[in-house]
């Protein structure tokens, strides 16, 4: 994680000397939640290993997945993290996996002892958003098969280690649709 943090060329190693004793190591197995729908999220997770999905349940209790975490990224379920409401996601390991875990409450104390953690965690923010704006234009405006190809083309990782069912519903579509869809490109 030290490496990931000073890549940003923001954090100092004292800087990130100040986590040191506050971080936890938490290991989930496959299906495993690091957070469910209805518990308030009092933490950000650092993926040292493992695949992550957060999805929602719709009205009619269908799950829709919209987003897949790799390592070296941080997860949390943000909404919560940020009003400590419940959240309305889940956020599930899709394999073995292990977190470095950093409390709500740390995270308050580093900002103020750090301009730099500030500065951090406000750039962490801001790519979220863009993350996320660039996600719902990709769904609104394009088609099923754009999507696809644009996985293909920028995150082919999550094409090989994804379950297909996830997949098509992180692309906002049917598993039939999707097998077409793969079918088409490959030929």
């Amino acid at each position: 994680m030290r490496e990931y943090l000073l890549s940003f060329d923001i954090l100092t190693d004292k800087d990130i000397d100040l986590l040191e004793g506050k971080i936890q190591k938490v290991e989930l197995k496959k299906d495993e939640y690091y957070i469910k729908e209805g518990s308030v999220c009092k933490s950000v997770a650092f993926v040292v290993s493992g695949i992550f999905r957060s999805f929602y349940a719709t009205s009619n209790e269908e799950e829709t997945t919209y987003c897949f975490r790799f390592e070296n990224t941080f997860l949390s379920a943000y909404s919560s993290f940020l009003t400590q409401n419940k959240s309305v996601e889940n956020i599930q390991a899709l394999s073995d996996s292990v977190l470095l875990v950093i409390p709500r409450a740390e995270i308050l104390k580093l900002e103020e002892k750090s301009r730099n953690w500030l500065r951090f965690f406000k750039i962490m923010t801001e790519q979220e958003y863009i993350d996320m704006e660039k996600r719902i234009f990709l769904l609104q405006k394009e088609s099923a098969e754009k999507r696809y190809k644009d996985l293909l083309q920028n995150q082919p990782e999550y094409l090989q280690l994804i379950p297909l069912n996830y997949l098509a519903s992180y692309l906002g579509i049917t598993q039939r649709h999707l097998s077409r869809i793969r079918k088409s490109i490959s030929n």
